[in-house]
């Protein structure tokens, strides 16, 4: 303080002897002054998750006297005891505190509403909040879940309205399913494009990744942004019709180097097992001779082993998993900078499955020629390694016989028991496999590597204020590659090479299988558009223009290998190598005009060109307008304490579909065109087989899906932000939709084609509102909530009239051969299931293979199949709050589906007396619903199987406390605690009623993870 007073009177005095005598004399007195009155105060301004926040500015009130935080939130300041501080930092709400005497005060800033996120991040650029006129939701990092988030769509989960995130099952770095105001498709994609640091990148998976967004690290994300209306939308066009994910990383700010290192360490448990018999009970209900049961024979009753074997705790295991991470972020030569590195390893509670990741990512931001050109250059790079447990072993694990143990006592088949034909001595094919045999006898390896880069110039044309021009070219690359290999002693496919030309050998030595897969894709961007963003005092307006030009180019590459044994000799020989390419151009531009700050209007157009389609439908428009009125502002309002904000929004736009991935479909299916025979289907010439080519059918006219979006919406706050919120209504209507439906036989080379038919509808409602309660010194309280109604229902579904409305069947099952329980037909929703109404007896029971009868000649077959329920959720909320009291902080996560049901393919198959007992010559164990229902054979078609899925689950709890300044000051040190998947409370009866296709068999439960981390800033 004292060099500060003396340096602002040097620059100001000449120094001669009157005023230097003059100048010491003041020194003296402001010495004294300081001495009596000032004291240095210190302390440290988190957020309101306990984060340091660095850059606050901290100013003794009413001078001009100062400081900033520093790295890790710590400030120092002198100040009077009657004094007061004033807190602020952009983004966050100013706070005024006496100092009272203290000497330290700690400050938690929280988000200030009216001023968070004034400038969002939308399609190609930024815009003022309160410009926008479309739905668009943004998340950043101090709202992210907590805990271990392996994958990036994992930190909004519960957090948005209209964004539905099914959690992705147990499966170590496992794919969520994500839908933005339900899904806008029957065969295409229904996942929303994904934007990376303006990348917009291909969301298609990527071989041997379990999830294509896991590639990237959560730790790297600073925000989220959903663009979820087309009004908002439609400026990526043929890309958006499910929505759009904007993902911004963290970049550096100008300052001294600061250091953030965080590691977690976790444990993940199952929560629940299926329900099937114990050892005792099995053998007690193998042996019942009463009349109800006695189902089994003599001989059958021989099988009975002496073991009492749990085969679920034989699979399941404790998961341990890791999670760390190192940052140094700052400037060099004033030019900011962001270098991280990540580590994750999890293991899956399923034995022999591992997830693990290296992650490397480099942001800078230089600029150059006055500050009026921007470089900002990323780079994200990760290397997965992945083992694959064999999942069938979960299915094996509620089927294998609980009377046999898991060891047979020889070497055979790795020393495992399976059961056995007594005729040849091999595995009995029909019997299942040893769960714990499934698991350790095969080793399904992979590894990914991706990157994710781009430069971006964003230059400040001289010649006219407020235009700007910006090109981005991007690449985003991958490189995968993986091995099955199984021993050739493995029951699961022990001998697969007998009775094989050319084949020979003991029958330990001609089975197993050691193969080898690899893929490389290469997606480069090239982008470019020009900005013209102006004030324009003199008529109270604002305009925001931009057009521009994008080309994106995708190549995919998987060479062909040959099926081998495990001991590498060839059991059939390689197909044909796999390449293909598509390329997306588009022209695009938008308009955005507000007048007197409380009227805009935007328009947006987007004309988009695929090479997945023929020339005549190779273009399509892509339009959108919206409207917006801040009734605040209007002089009636303009001063009321009670309403902060207040404004009204009005969309309407059109975007499209051309993303067939998982349709089977090519990126040449409008074309003629010929494919090689798989290599069981070549032709004999002698001794040399020979492929042939046949010929695949195809719709010359293919063209895109277009979906046409209707939002309106309120925004609002309460009592200066303290409450706020919105509402928004919409209307999804999406024609021409890219299905796969049966065509009469003989026509077009096949019996199913990829066309353009039908339409599907979705409409509902959404509500959100953010609170805070309590907002003290010591004391902060936040809570959120967030509801979605969403009805969704297919309109139609063929090109000529289907008046008996037949349908689609879909959702195969497991349990006799093409069995599929749900339907697309007119008039309902998607995945409906398609089955038959159970009859009850007088005591409640179900009645086997006793039905409604919807027949003419009272025979009970398809057609008296009826739609009843679907998978889809009609309701679902999210629920938040987090607390700080002192250096402590704490918050929840809750979520809830309702209206979405769910098939028991576990029960339907193994809820039978047939399941139990058998003429194969071996026992199986079933699910303990056949007391329940004393079903003797399978009823696939029953209704009864279809069961109310709704839930309420808690996602996180979490706890954290900040230890403030360690290490002599220099560094902050935070703590914290989660549970994850803490709770559900639903009445399914399976382990999990979240299944997001709704079909529930051989499911991967999802654990329950305890974590404890700690997180150090320098």
């Amino acid at each position: 303080m004292k060099n500060l007073f003396i340096s602002r009177f040097l620059g100001a005095l000449t120094i001669d002897v009157n005023s230097l005598a003059a100048f010491l004399l003041l020194i003296v007195l402001g010495t004294g002054r300081v001495m009596a009155q000032d004291q240095t105060i210190t302390g440290v301004v988190t957020e309101t998750d306990g984060t340091p926040l660095p850059g606050v500015t901290v100013a003794l009130k009413g001078t001009s006297r100062g400081a900033n935080t520093d790295a890790t939130g710590n400030y120092r300041i002198m100040a009077p005891a009657t004094g007061t501080l004033v807190f602020s930092f952009v983004g966050k709400t100013p706070q005024e505190v006496p100092v009272g005497g203290k000497t330290v005060v700690n400050i938690t800033l929280a988000d200030d509403s009216k001023s968070l996120q004034e400038v969002v991040v939308t399609g190609y650029g930024t815009q003022r909040r309160k410009d926008l006129t479309g739905s668009i939701a943004a998340i950043s990092s101090e709202e992210f879940q907590k805990g271990n988030i392996v994958t990036p769509e994992q930190l909004i989960t519960g957090k948005l309205a209209g964004v539905a995130i099914t959690p992705p099952s147990g499966q170590p770095g496992g794919t969520s399913q994500i839908r933005i105001r339900g899904g806008s498709s029957l065969n295409a994609s229904n996942d929303p494009l994904v934007v990376i640091d303006n990348v917009p990148v291909d969301n298609t998976n990527v071989s041997g990744a379990a999830n294509a967004l896991s590639l990237i690290n959560p730790n790297d994300i600073e925000t989220f942004t959903v663009l979820k209306d087309a009004s908002a939308a439609a400026i990526y066009g043929a890309r958006a019709a499910n929505g759009v994910i904007l993902i911004t990383t963290k970049r550096g700010a100008s300052g001294a180097p600061r250091i953030s290192f965080s590691t977690l360490g976790s444990v993940s448990l199952l929560t629940k097992k299926v329900s099937v018999f114990s050892a005792d009970a099995y053998r007690a209900l193998i042996n019942d001779t009463s009349p109800e049961a006695n189902f089994a024979t003599a001989d059958q009753r021989k099988l009975l082993g002496t073991a009492s074997t749990d085969w679920q705790d034989q699979i399941f295991q404790a998961g341990i998993s890791s999670d760390n991470n190192l940052s140094v972020s700052g400037s060099m030569n004033n030019i900011p900078y962001r270098l991280s590195y990540g580590y994750t390893t999890q293991n899956g509670i399923l034995k022999t499955s591992n997830f693990q990741r290296n992650s490397v990512a480099l942001n800078l931001s230089p600029k150059f020629l006055n500050n009026n050109l921007r470089v900002d250059i990323s780079a994200k790079g990760s290397i997965i390694n992945n083992r694959f447990a064999n999942e069938g072993a979960i299915g094996a694990a509620a089927e294998f016989d609980p009377t046999r143990p898991v060891f047979s006592g020889v070497d055979t088949f790795g020393g495992f028991f399976e059961w056995l034909d007594p005729a040849t001595g091999r595995p009995n094919t029909l019997a299942p496999r040893n769960p714990l045999g499934l698991l350790y006898n095969k080793e399904d390896r992979s590894q990914v590597n991706r990157f994710v880069g781009n430069v971006q110039l964003d230059y400040k044309l001289p010649f006219l204020t407020g235009l700007r021009a910006n090109l981005n070219l991007a690449l985003d690359a991958s490189s995968s590659k993986g091995t099955i290999v199984i021993p050739s002693y493995a029951g699961e496919q022990y001998a697969r090479g007998a009775n094989r030309p050319g084949i020979t050998g003991d029958l330990s030595t001609i089975g197993g299988r050691n193969n080898q897969y690899s893929q490389t894709r290469t997606n480069k961007t090239l982008e470019f558009y020009l900005n013209y963003a102006k004030d324009i005092k003199s008529i109270n307006s604002r305009v925001d223009v931009t057009g521009g030009y994008s080309y994106q180019d995708f190549i995919r590459d998987e060479p062909a290998y040959a099926d081998n044994l495990y001991d590498g000799r060839q059991l059939n020989p390689a197909g044909i190598p796999f390449n293909t390419q598509y390329t997306l151009l588009a022209f695009f531009g938008r308009a955005n005009y507000t007048f007197n700050e409380r009227y805009t209007a935007t328009a947006t157009i987007r004309r988009d060109g695929t090479s997945r389609f023929g020339q005549d439908a190779r273009w399509g428009w892509f339009p959108s307008v919206g409207a917006a009125w801040s009734i605040k502002d209007e002089a009636f309002l303009k001063n009321s304490t009670t309403i902060s904000a207040l404004k009204l929004r009005l969309g309407y736009g059109v975007t499209g579909q051309q993303d067939l991935s998982g349709t089977g479909a090519s990126n040449y299916a409008y074309l003629p065109r010929y494919t090689s025979s798989d290599p069981t289907a070549q032709y004999q010439f002698g001794n040399t087989f020979y492929p042939t080519l046949r010929a695949e059918g195809y719709d010359a006219n293919l063209k895109w899906e277009q979906t046409e979006s209707l939002n309106a919406a309120v925004d609002y706050a309460l009592f200066n932000g303290r409450i706020s919120g919105s509402i928004d209504f919409y209307d999804k209507k999406t024609k021409d939709l890219l299905a796969v439906i049966p065509v009469a036989a003989g026509s077009n080379l096949t019996n199913r084609i990829l066309t353009n038919v039908g339409n599907l509808q979705n409409r509902g409602v959404e509500f959100t509102i953010n609170t805070t309660p309590v907002k003290k010194e010591d004391l902060s309280v936040d809570v959120g909530f967030n509801i979605t109604y969403n009805e969704n229902k297919i309109t139609n579904l063929s090109k000529v009239p289907d008046p008996n409305n037949i349908g689609n069947q879909t959702g195969d099952i497991s349990g006799g051969t093409g069995n599929q329980i749900q339907i697309q037909s007119v008039g309902y929703p998607t995945n409906s299931f398609f089955v038959n109404q159970q009859v009850y007896g007088a005591n409640g029971r179900p009645l086997e293979g006793v039905y409604v009868d919807r027949s003419v000649d009272g025979t009970i077959n398809v057609n008296d199949r009826y739609r009843y329920q679907t998978a889809n959720p009609k309701l679902f909320l999210g629920f938040t709050s987090q607390v700080t009291a002192g250096r402590f902080s704490g918050g929840f996560v809750l979520r809830g589906n309702f209206g979405n049901y769910v098939y028991n393919n576990l029960q339907s198959r193994l809820g039978t007396y047939q399941t139990l007992v058998n003429s194969f010559g071996y026992l199986a164990n079933g699910s303990t619903n056949v007391l329940d229902t004393r079903f003797r054979n399978q009823q696939f078609f029953s209704d009864y199987y279809v069961q109310n899925a709704a839930f309420v689950r808690m996602d996180n709890l979490n706890l954290g406390y900040n230890f403030g300044n360690v290490f002599g000051g220099r560094s902050n040190l935070r703590a914290s605690a989660t549970v994850q998947n803490v709770f559900v409370i639903t009445k399914y009866t399976g382990i999990d009623p979240e299944i997001s296709n709704g079909i529930d068999n051989n499911f991967y439960p999802r654990p329950r993870t305890f974590s404890v981390g700690l997180n150090l800033d320098l």
